[in-house]
């Protein structure tokens, strides 16, 4: 892989196809693995009688059998072995933990708490010990408040046959509660709060997006959108590529119509009535931290094409997890867009794919990440950082605005005009929710979705030819029930799986769910998995096969 200053060899497409001079010692390896004594002999036996069989015929059938277990068991020894190989990486949190004896800086909810907020000290204790021994059984002990169920916590922990281990990966450690940055991260999310119901094509005249954006500037440490874009009407909430700023908010991939075979499908949706906004009483929101539930909510009669940011987080609120880009390769496909100039079959004259870099191939393999990316991610949620939600850092607000409390949380984020915009409206200072049982049940960085979005995309932009331009662009109409032609820059497919990415990553955050941090950090998380599948999957090909793309920091990745 070659990622940007960092690069590593790969091995040669030749050396990977010769005989290897000298056999893998297997018992050494597994025993490396942590496989006891008695197994390494059982498998190394076992792998012996693959590649010697005296007066066997090497031209039989049976010959030509035993030929291929060898070299499938070879196979997946070089994959282990690549696996193994991977740098161990230091998991660090941010430090909240220690610092505050009260558990204010990480995420609780659903465990019970105070009349504060703050969370139950011995509960606390006995989820830090549970997840210190990863016992399935020291979870279901756990002392729960008002009876929601923590969300698969040991998923974290589980292993996986392909693709880098959960615990080879590391994020950054997530800004810390006092921290200029996790204001700023909030004071976002209060906005975006603030202007679910405007249009996408209104932004750059709506006088509470020139708010928003005047507001946000005035923040010390506010880090989006990146790549060195001034925080305008036109940019605000975008996300951090530079594909994110070409063309309208929304990616063409959540308007176009879809084609799964003998189907055409729309994409309209059935999103919420304008308006509705929850937790922001504080008898609900301590509730809701308590883990009550409340599921709730009026659906819009009418099927819409998402136009606003109250759509698009009810879309990613419901989503199945891989859906967008499951989508947007039908569209691709559909489209006719080019696959990229590695794949094998690009310049064959006598052949195309089809189980191997066809159509069956792509719309299976930018699924089949999407697991591999959660588990590492939860692992990431549980076992590292345990973020708190950015509902509950609202709660820390609300206390210390009305004085009944004193908590660290930073100047900016207590003298933004948001606060002031959500207590004109609400009464309390708390963050308006989308759904009404708040936040999910696990910690909030990393994040699920933003992760899913970095290693599926990823795989996309490996797959398909980044400069082709999308034909037929579209908007919604004013209503959101019917899409007109979008006449501005060419919208090409690089672009547009970033700003999918990014809508994914950032709908959460309009939601209420997540910060920016939170997609940002996620997102290059789900890349690296991605990357390391392909590079372990590249060994089972018998054609040979080069992926080159650009990544969200702008590096050219080559595998």
């Amino acid at each position: 892989m070659n990622n940007g200053s960092r690069s590593r060899s790969i091995t040669a497409r030749e050396e990977r196809r010769a005989p290897k001079g000298k056999p893998v010692d297997r018992r050494t390896f597994l025993g490396q693995l942590g496989v006891g004594a008695g197994a390494a002999a059982g498998l190394t036996a076992s792998a012996s009688t693959l590649f010697a069989q005296p007066g066997k015929d090497p031209a039989s059938v049976e010959g030509v059998v035993r030929i291929r277990q060898a070299q499938a068991f070879e196979v997946r020894m070089r994959a282990a072995e690549l696996a193994r190989k991977r740098k161990i990486v230091d998991q660090t949190p941010n430090g909240d933990e220690d610092l505050y004896p009260n558990r204010i800086g990480n995420y609780s909810k659903g465990f019970p708490h105070n009349n504060l907020g703050e969370v139950d000290p011995a509960a606390y204790n006995a989820f830090l010990a549970a997840l210190a021994s990863a016992d399935p059984d020291d979870f279901e002990h756990l002392p729960m408040g008002l009876g929601r169920k923590l969300t698969n916590p040991l998923s974290g922990m589980a292993f996986d046959l392909e693709g880098p281990d959960s615990h080879h990966l590391a994020q950054a450690p997530a800004p810390r509660l006092a921290s200029a940055e996790a204001a700023s991260d909030l004071g976002e999310v209060y906005w975006m709060a603030l202007a679910r119901d405007i249009h996408f094509g209104e932004w750059e005249s709506n006088p509470l997006i020139a708010q928003a954006a005047a507001d946000l500037t005035r923040f010390s440490d506010f880090r989006g959108p990146r790549n060195g874009f001034s925080v305008t009407p036109g940019t605000l909430f975008r996300g951090n590529t530079a594909g994110d700023l070409v063309g309208p908010y929304l990616s063409q991939f959540l308007w176009a119509d879809i084609p799964m075979g003998a189907l055409r499908i729309s994409q309209r949706i059935w999103t919420l009535l304008p308006g509705q906004d929850y937790l922001t009483s504080y008898n609900d929101w301590l509730a809701s931290q308590n883990g009550f539930e409340d599921y709730s909510y009026s659906i819009d009669s009418t099927a819409r094409y998402i136009r606003n940011l109250r759509d698009l987080g009810q879309w990613v609120h419901v989503d199945a997890l891989y859906q967008a880009y499951h989508q947007a390769c039908l569209i691709l496909l559909g489209t006719g867009a080019p696959f990229s100039a590695g794949n094998p079959y690009a310049s064959s004259a006598t052949q195309i794919g089809f189980g191997t870099f066809g159509g069956p191939h792509i719309l299976s393999l930018v699924t089949e990440v999407a697991t591999r990316a959660l588990k590492a991610v939860w692992y990431q949620k549980w076992f590292v950082h345990r973020r708190l939600r950015p509902e509950a850092i609202a709660g820390l607000v609300h206390n210390t605005r009305t004085g009944a409390a004193a908590y660290p949380v930073h100047s900016d984020i207590l003298n933004s005009a948001a606060l002031d915009a959500v207590h004109s409206k609400y009464g309390t200072y708390l963050l308006p929710m989308l759904a009404p049982e708040g936040s999910p049940t696990h910690p909030s960085y990393g994040a699920g979705h933003a992760t899913v979005a970095g290693a599926c995309v990823t795989i996309l932009k490996a797959w398909f030819e980044g400069s082709f331009v999308l034909p037929r662009p579209v908007v919604p109409d004013a209503a959101g029930t019917s899409l007109v032609a979008w006449t501005g820059a060419p919208l090409t497919v690089q672009n547009e799986l970033d700003k999918l990415a990014a809508n994914v990553g950032i709908g959460r955050n309009g939601a209420g769910f997540h910060y920016r941090s939170d997609y940002w950090h996620s997102l290059l998380l789900g890349e690296k998995i991605a990357v390391g599948i392909l590079e372990e999957q590249r060994d089972t090909y018998k054609e040979l096969c080069t992926f080159s793309f650009r990544g969200f920091e702008g590096q050219t990745i080559t595998v």
